[in-house]
């Protein structure tokens, strides 16, 4: 606990924030390609930006397993071990999220994307910008939490925006769309993009618990 005796005087290894903040970037870079992907519609693009995302997918998951990798052999860390596996899970789950998105546009080639297609990826893009600021307000938060703490509102927000655009959607598309192969590759798709949003709202969930124990 942060209040007991040893943890006041004991120093604590910092070098998880920069990791952390790395994290995010790799969220961020890969809500970009997904936004930018999502202004292309020939098989050829579309499985080129699945690719790039991959790649970044590959760099987020080696990033994701040295923090585990570090947290092993860190004597004192500056939160519990189980809240710092806990946000890189989280972090490195939206990311996974992204690339599914990307897949199966890439597998399925379905007609263009929507404009709530589009939409749904500015606010993933929207989310990873919040969660970058959110790591950048890990080393002082304990001091003051109030940044934090709208960042993670902010995720909160944008989910439920989300679920808004997605649920209209669906109903629009079963409404109006006749070609039932469609339907399952555009809902896929629009779901995966709409978890993702969730993934995202989650590493705000995380953030929150961490508000509460150590603010």
């Amino acid at each position: 606990m942060k209040n007991s005796f040893f943890s006041r005087f004991a120093p604590k290894e910092t070098k998880f924030f920069p990791l952390l903040k790395q994290q995010s970037e790799i969220v961020l870079s890969a809500s970009d390609l997904l936004v930018e992907s999502l202004k292309h519609d020939s098989p050829e693009e579309r499985s080129e930006f699945y690719k790039k995302i991959k790649d970044v997918e590959r760099q987020g998951d080696q990033l994701t397993n040295r923090i585990f990798e570090e947290l092993g052999k860190t004597f004192i860390t500056p939160f519990d071990r189980e809240d710092i596996h806990d946000l890189a899970s989280s972090l490195d789950d939206v990311v996974d999220r992204i690339n599914s998105a990307a897949k199966r546009i890439a597998i399925y080639n379905p007609r263009a994307i929507s404009e709530s297609g589009k939409e749904l990826a500015l606010l993933i893009r929207q989310g990873a910008e919040h969660i970058g600021k959110a790591m950048d307000e890990l080393e002082r938060f304990t001091k003051k939490s109030s940044a934090l703490s709208e960042c993670c509102i902010q995720l909160h927000q944008i989910e439920n925006h989300a679920d808004d655009v997605y649920e209209l959607f669906i109903t629009k598309l079963f409404r109006e769309e006749k070609d039932c192969i469609e339907i399952i590759k555009i809902k896929e798709i629009m779901q995966c993009l709409e978890k993702t949003t969730d993934a995202a709202e989650h590493v705000g969930k995380v953030l929150r618990s961490l508000i509460v124990k150590y603010a």
